[in-house]
């Protein structure tokens, strides 16, 4: 596939060539160091060549086509997060006797930062052709190449793990008196296939040889957006080393690290799912195919803490006086891009002494050896799965954590913390086993650019859920907590299929919730149709908002799931500013699944849904997978001309907002909550008319008290009034205590205060600007299109004061709305 794309175009590309070599595990040695921005060390790559993952990948297309096939039988998993990344390789000029690649045996071409030849290329993908040959049918040498950038790359060099003592299990021959590249990668070979009840001894080899010492630098290049290696004679990626050192140090600019303080005033990093995913993390392969796993030991100054993806809950060692190393690992495969690292001085939270805390005192789950037993048949490659594991199964709570700055610990015990057991037993009870064996949750810094955002046995949340209540808190939980299942352990194969992770995390999130709080099944469902009538404004805004070609769910339509020859693809609209604002794929997601949930009634779908994690998870999947499995499982009477090609073009491949829902929201009745708050609208603007003196009879209003989610609704209806008096906001101000609200609320609060230039309440406007940063975006452009003088101060003072601290993608976003 030759991609030629334009530098400026929103495109992104994913650059590694796994269709010839794939990263099986990932080792990390790394040090975090405050003071100049840097997370700097070595991380070391064991390599499968692409001959047996090329069969593996025929295999799945034949096996994924029906329910009858229990799943999609893939050789290898495929779970994913929400990506995307950014990706160049060579320039169309370049050819392979131009590429500048060199070792420290050559010329020494590398910048003050360490990198060799690190220049800005302008120019899209090429052909794999017009340089080093990628795959393994050329004459010439054969190229790695990894997703990267913002990295200074120091060194690579191959790992001698035939010299660690032991290894000679791995051979033919016990004794290694003759080693050689093909011994070397026999060795790899094996230890990467090794069976899942021998993981600790598999991670304890993988440590092992990761310390071996290097057997010869390999050359390779850096651009903006790759890193290519090889080694001089390897033809084909079966000739290359299948275990190989990187020496590297991040950047402080680095696009995938954030560094910044915390709410109560420390030094802090967090990485962030930003458009480059992990690659200015470490140089790693982002294609959702690219499944590994990983373990990192991690060291920093005593006074931190540091949190990962981890299934097991590190404690620090204490290396010398003021330095902590933490250790960390999976053995589930999963995509570099859900990799999440987050240092820092935080707290754990606990329960307080008089509360039973049972949950918190469960043993963490983790495989040993004799309770590996098979419960039921997996179809993902092999590796330790809770789905097998009876005790598992049942466990209907995981153990957890709570982190977070001290300053907000008091909010934490309130809320969050009560909150936690309720949804994962909610969880367990709609979708049965827990994909994770753990669960950390981390309040992150003010900056941080949206709700929530969920990893492989961590969480970050923002501090906007804890103001107001517990419904925000708990329904951003529940959000976070169903990407467990959709998202992380069962993900799209095409990144451009976001709906799959988002679209099931919105309809979830309202079963979960629900289900923690216990409701009966007609408050349930009361509350879940006023959340749906909320949704449908806000998809009927994003519509008239949006760009048509952003509203299309699939937009590769029939080359959905498709990469060119190396295994390189290209996100959609992946750079795209405005995407990460958008939330077209979790709207009309979420309307899909709920149409289709009606469509066979909810015992039916949900049974169904259980059915189809058992099936797939593990695995990546396309809308195809879900959409023909699910058809197989409706009866015919009730499928009503629904077919996989009739839900493509209503729903996936058009833009705009789909007929069936359209039809839907016409004829469904409004839901008893959304008729009471109707009523208090009405009453409302009675008291927007009357005249400052009221007649002395006439009597006060009297306003019932509303639910959250009612209130929301409440002010977004009295946005839609063209004025509002100041003696109005003020009285809806006492009457329903808006500056204490949560942040959904006081959103809405704060637009009817700028609508109006309600000026006694800016300082609401200035707090949400600053405490809510995750949300504010779209409160500066509304003080700016205002054109009121005293408005757009107060944006500008707004953003000054925190624009050194906001997310770099918002604040780019922010500048350009406000000069």
């Amino acid at each position: 596939m030759d991609m030629q794309l334009d530098p400026a175009g929103d495109d992104l590309p994913l650059m590694a060539n796994t269709s010839h070599i794939l990263v099986k595990h990932y080792v990390l040695d790394l040090d975090v160091d405050f003071e100049s921005q840097v997370i700097e060390g070595t991380i070391v790559l064991f390599l499968e060549d692409g001959d047996r993952f090329k069969k593996q990948n025929r295999s799945v297309e034949e096996a994924c086509q029906s329910e009858s096939n229990k799943g999609c039988k893939l050789g290898m998993p495929e779970p994913c997060h929400v990506p995307v990344t950014n990706a160049m390789t060579f320039s169309s000029e370049m050819e392979y006797n131009d590429c500048a690649i060199c070792s420290k045996g050559e010329k020494d071409t590398s910048d003050k930062d360490g990198n060799h030849d690190n220049q800005e290329h302008a120019a899209g993908i090429s052909s794999s052709k017009r340089c080093c040959d990628t795959g393994n049918h050329g004459s010439e040498e054969f190229l790695l190449v990894l997703d990267c950038c913002d990295l200074s790359v120091l060194k690579v060099e191959e790992v001698d793990v035939a010299a660690v003592p032991g290894m000679g299990k791995f051979t033919r021959s016990p004794e290694l008196t003759v080693v050689s590249e093909e011994l070397r990668n026999q060795i790899v070979r094996e230890l990467v296939t090794w069976p899942a009840n021998r993981w600790r001894e598999q991670l304890d080899y993988y440590a092992r040889c990761s310390q071996a010492a290097g057997c010869g630098e390999l050359l390779f290049d850096t651009d903006t957006w790759s890193l290519q290696i090889r080694k001089t004679g390897a033809q084909t990626a079966t000739d290359f080393p299948h275990a190989i050192r990187i020496w590297y140090k991040t950047k402080p600019e680095g696009r995938s690290v954030t560094w910044t303080s915390d709410q109560s005033g420390r030094p802090c990093v967090y990485t962030v799912g930003s458009p480059v995913n992990n690659r200015a993390l470490f140089p790693c392969q982002e294609p959702p195919v690219a499944m590994s796993t990983w373990q990192a030991t991690v060291r920093a100054a005593a006074s931190f803490v540091v949190l990962m993806s981890g299934e097991n809950s590190a404690k620090p060692t204490q290396l010398w006086e003021g330095c902590s190393s933490w250790y960390y690992y999976v053995t589930m495969p999963m995509p570099a891009s859900t990799f999440t690292i987050a240092v820092g001085c935080w707290t754990e939270v606990k329960m307080e002494p008089c509360s039973s805390g049972d949950s918190a005192t469960e043993t963490p789950f983790s495989p040993p050896e004799a309770d590996f037993r098979h419960v039921g048949v997996c179809s993902h490659m092999e590796y330790p799965c809770r789905f097998q594991n009876a005790s598992a199964t049942t466990q209907q709570i995981i153990p957890h954590r709570v982190f977070a700055p001290v300053c907000l610990t008091g909010a934490c015990q309130e809320t969050l913390l009560q909150l936690i057991p309720p949804c994962l037993s909610a969880a367990h009870s709609v979708l049965g086993t827990h994909p994770f064996s753990r669960l950390d949750v981390l309040i992150v810094p003010a900056n941080f650019p949206s709700l929530g955002m969920a990893s492989p046995h961590i969480m970050f949340l923002s501090q906007s859920i804890l103001t107001g209540g517990s419904h925000l808190c708990g329904t951003r939980l529940c959000h976070e907590i169903a990407h467990a299942w959709f998202g992380l352990a069962l993900g799209a194969r095409d990144w451009t299929e976001e709906w799959l992770s988002e679209g099931f995390a919105s309809h979830l999130e309202d079963v979960f919730w629900a289900a923690a709080q216990q409701l009966a099944p007609h408050e349930a469902r009361e509350q879940q149709e006023l959340r749906a009538c909320l949704r449908w404004r806000r998809l009927q805004d994003e519509m008239q908002s949006s760009p048509a070609e952003m509203q299309v769910l699939r937009p590769n339509k029939d080359k959905t799931g498709h990469t060119s020859d190396s295994g390189a693809s290209v996100i959609k609209h992946g750079l795209n500013p405005e995407k990460s604002f958008m939330q077209v794929h979790y709207l009309k997601g979420y309307f899909l699944l709920r149409f289709l949930a009606e469509r066979l009634g909810d015992e039916t779908y949900f049974s169904f849904l259980r059915k189809f994690v058992h099936a797939f998870h593990g695995q990546l999947i396309l809308s195809q997978d879900f959409l023909q499995m699910l058809l197989e499982n409706i009866p015919e009477e009730k499928r009503l001309e629904l077919s996989v090609e009739n839900i493509y073009q209503d729903w996936l491949e058009s833009s705009g907002i789909p007929k069936p829902l359209q039809r839907e929201r016409r004829a469904g009745a409004e839901c008893g909550l959304a008729r009471q708050v109707r009523a208090e609208v009405t009453k409302w603007i009675r008291v927007n008319r009357r005249p400052r003196k009221r007649k002395r009879r006439e009597r006060e209003a009297v306003f019932e008290k509303l639910l959250p989610d009612q209130l929301v609704l409440l002010l977004e209806h009295l946005l839609e009034q063209k004025t509002l008096s100041h003696r109005t906001l003020q009285s809806l101000q006492r009457t329903y205590h808006l500056q204490d609200q949560d942040a959904e609320v006081r959103h809405r609060w704060c637009e009817l205060i700028v609508k109006h230039k309600f000026t006694k309440a800016y300082e609401s406007v200035e707090r949400f600007l600053q405490e809510d940063q995750a949300m504010g975006v779209y409160l500066y452009g509304e003080l700016m299109v205002s054109e009121d003088a005293r408005q757009q101060q107060l944006a500008r003072r707004c953003f000054e004061r925190t624009r050194e601290q906001m997310d770099r993608s918002s604040a780019q976003v922010v500048a350009d709305m406000l000069f």
